[in-house]
């Protein structure tokens, strides 16, 4: 059977166990006093991840480029890894139908456009490497500048732009070409129907003139 000190000490440990303190009995054998237990310390929380605005303007532009084509009964597929493209467009007949060939877009979103003479241009630097990617591709490549500030979108078909200056040697080009992009050229529904238009140009191109090869 406990003595009378042992039972003590078992009532002072149970309290101490539900009251979070810690008893330390004194040398001089009298009564134990309290202390605080000490508490656990949390690390603290970093912070959490940002919305910047950045990612406020891509999600803008690719909606208002989105909401146009949409407008014309057309679908636009988002590439989620962005190696030099953001949209691909599917169009339809009259019928519903898919019709054949895409049309590829690039999006740039700014809040401050670079205007020139007169605010009549848009000068706006390209990256060498997705020139070479853009300019071998058959389907027409459309740049889309998105302006932030006044929720407005113009349009560049490139590969148009660049036979129209003269020959330019990609790989002796600097990291950066700039293009001048018509402030007229703005992105409507008529717009998107002019890049079904450059589409068709192109199929009736090579049109019967395709051959595969196993």
């Amino acid at each position: 059977m406990a003595s009378s000190s042992e039972e003590d000490e078992l009532v002072v440990q149970e309290a101490a166990r539900h009251s979070g303190v810690c008893p330390a009995r004194l040398d001089n054998g009298s009564a134990p006093r309290f202390e605080e237990a000490p508490l656990a310390t949390k690390k603290p929380v970093g912070q959490r991840k940002t919305r910047t605005r950045e990612h406020v303007l891509a999600d803008l532009a690719l909606n208002h480029v989105e909401r146009q084509v949409f407008r014309c009964g057309f679908s636009a597929e988002r590439v989620w890894r962005d190696y030099g493209l953001d949209l691909v467009l599917f169009t339809y007949n009259d019928r519903g139908e898919v019709e054949s060939g895409q049309i590829l877009v690039q999006l740039k979103a700014t809040d401050a456009l670079p205007l020139l003479r007169g605010g009549q241009m848009i000068a706006f630097p390209l990256a060498r490497a997705d020139l070479q990617y853009w300019l071998r591709e058959t389907d027409p490549v459309i740049l889309i500048v998105y302006d932030g500030q006044r929720d407005k979108a113009y349009w560049l078909y490139v590969q148009a732009y660049f036979e129209a200056i003269r020959p330019l040697d990609l790989f002796t080009a600097s990291g950066q070409l700039t293009v001048h992009v018509p402030t007229s050229n703005r992105l409507t529904r008529r717009a998107v129907c002019q890049f079904v238009r450059f589409r068709d140009q192109v199929q009736a191109q090579t049109e019967g003139r395709v051959r595969h090869y196993v």
